[in-house]
């Protein structure tokens, strides 16, 4: 693929949608980039950076790539258990995760995979997300009210800090709710409305003038991203299954903005091209030392709205956070309230408890899947991942055994003839179904001579239950039983010459 090969001159609106974002982008980095477990000079690498690569080739002119509420909850996750946060040990398995979160998706692109994209299947999203969001605000609680518990889960930790009222710090409290309600009330206002670089100024002023006594982000190096090169390669066993995870959920973000945007835009979308540039995100945030990043929602709604026209929008948006780098000092007096308050306002929209509760009425099973992967998310915390993976496997294994189910209706005509007409797929998982319910009815009606088999019910029959069919013909013809297959459908066509019409002995299965 060419990247270059598409590139439209940018327009003016491309760079105003670019400074828009890049505005927003510094705090959230810092913000993400704390909950992810790293230190916020790597939270700006992961803005700067990935933006820039994945611009070139992106399919959506509107995706904005960089460090995510989700990417940074599921890196935390991986991490977490294998090196204390912020050590080098640790710094140095985040750039490792990324670049195996890269090279996943620009293989899965490269091989034109894409469609894997749509195999996480909804009530496992829903489920998962409103967990992991759920998670996310419980982490981010102790923060806003200044006290930190001993607890060993977060929502116990959320818990306890909720109940300690006494010990609330709050001066940070009001900081971060006047924060949360510029955030918030600001996209009531209007859509573009910068509420994040608002709060971050105004609370940043009055924590620096009125020496604010509670917790701040502290001393920000305004140093350059470093060239990472030297990665902890041994660790790739522990880390494999979290970045296939990481490259599949994190890209439900990215497909779901396209997807919107591809729709209203009357566009084509290219899910192969858009694991491609995420994947190359990725390699972008490995080599200059940060963690895996992901597609943003709100930063590509806010890229969309201010009049990007071009790809070029995300490209500015990563050379103006590298130019804003300088400036980062600046932020040091930041309370951590307000940061955690910027945390929780970006995931609110995420906790659908009422979608949940509404899925019940739609699909029990598909429910129970929800249900299961939401409840695998506050358990295992903080191995979100294990929540994926189980959702997963209980959404392949009920699509399984739903597919395994077969439908057999029958009828005897006029002549003594019966007719079977199976309806579903006839695949080697529900085979077994259609011999079972042959033999009961050969056995039903034991004076049978000739057995229609009509397929116009069937969705598809694959090569196991094509030479099932051909066995089961052999047998009954030995015994007297003349067997007719018609109603084929097009795509088993093809079994007719190669198995059903073919003089060779079928395979004994």
């Amino acid at each position: 693929m060419k990247p270059l090969s598409d590139f439209k001159p940018p327009q003016l609106g491309d760079l105003l949608a670019g400074l828009s974002v890049a505005l927003i982008i510094m705090p959230q980095a810092i913000a993400y980039a704390e909950l992810a477990g790293l230190s916020p000079v790597i939270g700006l690498a992961a803005a700067a950076f990935p933006a820039i690569v994945a611009a070139f080739f992106v399919s959506s002119p509107y995706l904005q790539t960089g460090p995510t509420a989700m990417t940074s909850l599921l890196t935390f996750a991986t991490l977490s258990h294998l090196a204390p946060t912020q050590s080098a040990n640790y710094i140095a398995l985040a750039a490792l995760l990324a670049l195996l979160v890269g090279i996943i998706r620009i293989a899965i692109g490269r091989l034109g995979l894409g469609a894997v994209a749509y195999l996480i299947s909804q009530p496992v999203l829903l489920g998962f997300s409103t967990g992991a969001a759920i998670l996310i605000v419980a982490s981010q609680l102790p923060s806003v009210f200044g006290y930190r518990s001993s607890a060993p889960h977060v929502i116990l930790g959320a818990w306890d800090s909720l109940i300690h009222m006494g010990q609330w710090q709050l001066e940070g409290l009001i900081l971060s709710l006047l924060a949360f309600a510029l955030i918030l009330g600001g996209r009531r206002f209007h859509a573009l409305f910068p509420g994040v670089l608002v709060a971050v100024v105004l609370t940043s002023l009055y924590s620096y003038y009125r020496h604010f006594e509670g917790q701040t982000l502290g001393h920000i190096e305004a140093a350059w991203p470093q060239l990472q090169l030297i990665f902890p390669w041994e660790q790739i066993p522990n880390l494999i299954l979290s970045a296939m995870v990481i490259a599949v959920i994190g890209f439900a973000e990215v497909a779901a903005i396209a997807r919107s945007y591809a729709t209203q835009e009357r566009q084509i979308w290219d899910a192969n091209r858009e694991f491609i540039s995420q994947g190359m995100a990725n390699l972008a945030a490995a080599f200059c030392g940060a963690f895996p990043v992901g597609g943003s929602f709100s930063r590509s709604a806010l890229n969309h709205l201010a009049g990007a026209k071009t790809r070029w929008s995300g490209a500015f948006t990563g050379f103006l956070t590298l130019g804003l780098l300088p400036l980062a000092p600046l932020l040091s007096s930041l309370p951590k309230s307000v940061l955690a308050a910027i945390i929780i306002a970006s995931v609110l929209k995420l906790i659908s408890i009422q979608a949940l509760i509404k899925m019940w009425r739609y699909s029990h099973s598909q429910s129970v899947i929800a249900w299961v992967s939401f409840a695998s998310c506050l358990l295992f915390s903080p191995r979100v991942d294990i929540a994926v993976i189980i959702g997963v496997s209980l959404s392949i294994a009920h699509h399984l055994r739903r597919e395994q189910q077969l439908m057999c209706e029958h009828e005897i005509d006029s002549e003594g003839a019966l007719h079977l007409k199976p309806k579903g797929v006839l695949w080697f998982g529900s085979s077994a179904t259609l011999e079972k319910r042959y033999h009961e009815l050969l056995a039903q009606y034991k004076d049978l001579k000739k057995v229609i088999f009509h397929f116009s019910g069937l969705g598809r029959i694959d090569l196991s239950a094509a030479l099932l069919l051909e066995r089961l013909k052999e047998d009954s013809e030995k015994s007297g039983i003349e067997v007719i297959f018609t109603e084929v459908p097009p795509m088993a066509k093809s079994w007719e010459k190669r198995i059903w019409d073919d003089d060779l002995p079928s395979a004994k299965i």
